[in-house]
């Protein structure tokens, strides 16, 4: 259940169509030119809803996206056997990858280096400790040594040469799970843009949308309390860009409900239960990415962090406080 677990994270810190992600119908328009699919990407609920006069056009293009989402779940998916992530995790090595693999490598290997390790991809047999320690006994309240665990953890130990990837170190193994699912939300945004649909909200697990809502103003995205998921504690604007939320609290590994199922990759301990963190930019791939990071950072070093990136926000949400943007 390890994608369900971060998977169950992204939706519940973001919330969709019930809290501010519906979209209202374009002017002049009427409730038939509504059209929404609701569906799975990456483990996750997921919604694609557009504005289209045309029917039949419209679901055309729905098509077109979920056999896109289908696409790159085969090739970053950790639920399928013979995904491309699941060869390379079982044999550490894998010979012509795709290039979208190679791609989404690249950018999570600048947002490690950036962030100075606080993202690492290869951070899943750590989670796969976690997760064996608390399934063996879910009422431990003592954290599983991970000594022997955290050598395995490096992004700088994953080769790529366009040929191959290929890990320095046996045992190591990838999630793409932090940075996977804003990458396939771009694709689809991508696709959505070349067939001509300008007013669009997606939540594939991270939140992108273009246009405006009917009556000019930005679409509103609903970000949820650390301390009751269900209750908002903020909204965020967000017209022709994309939102991604990261936190400790949406599902935890203990019974007690104290170590959080987001570790962090320089120490191999788990983050705080009681804070979210949103990023809003162009991408949904850097926001996905640099949420997780984040998340795993005090206020201070995400001010430093954040000053080397263009046009990104960052917002936290704590319990009872509300959401309040940070940079």
């Amino acid at each position: 259940m390890q994608t369900t677990l971060v998977s169950r994270r992204r939706f519940i810190g973001i919330v969709g169509a019930a809290a501010g992600m519906t979209l209202s119908p374009a002017l002049g328009a009427t409730k038939s030119s509504i059209h929404r699919w609701n569906g799975a990407a990456m483990g996750a609920k997921a919604t694609i809803e557009i504005i289209h006069s045309d029917a039949n056009e419209a679901h055309r293009v729905i098509d077109l996206a979920i056999s896109e989402i289908e696409r790159l779940e085969n090739i970053f998916s950790l639920y399928r056997a013979e995904s491309s992530v699941s060869r390379l995790n079982r044999d550490g090595r894998l010979i012509a990858p795709p290039l979208e693999l190679v791609d989404l490598l690249t950018r999570a290997s600048a947002v490690s280096a950036m962030s100075g390790g606080a993202f690492d991809v290869t951070v899943q047999p750590l989670w796969a400790r976690y997760r064996d320690h608390f399934s063996a006994n879910p009422g431990a309240t003592a954290l599983p040594a991970v000594d022997d665990i955290l050598p395995l953890v490096d992004w700088r130990a994953v080769r790529s040469d366009g040929e191959a990837i290929t890990f320095d170190r046996l045992g190591m193994a990838i999630t793409p799970n932090g940075i996977a699912q804003g990458y396939v939300t771009d694709c689809v945004a991508d696709i959505l843009r070349r067939n001509h649909i300008d007013a669009v909200a997606l939540n594939l697990g991270e939140v992108l949308t273009m246009g405006h809502r009917s009556d000019g103003r930005d679409w509103q995205v609903g970000i949820s309390d650390p301390e009751e998921p269900a209750r908002i504690a903020g909204r965020i604007a967000c017209s022709n860009r994309a939102v991604a939320t990261s936190g400790g609290y949406g599902t935890l590994f203990d019974h007690a409900q104290h170590y959080s199922h987001l570790l962090d990759p320089r120490t191999g301990r788990t983050a705080p239960i009681e804070r979210g963190v949103s990023v809003v930019a162009d991408s949904a791939c850097l926001a996905d990415a640099w949420s997780t990071a984040f998340a795993l950072m005090d206020s201070a070093s995400i001010r430093e962090s954040a000053h080397g990136l263009e046009n990104v926000e960052v917002y936290v949400a704590t319990p009872n406080s509300g959401l309040k943007r940070l940079v």
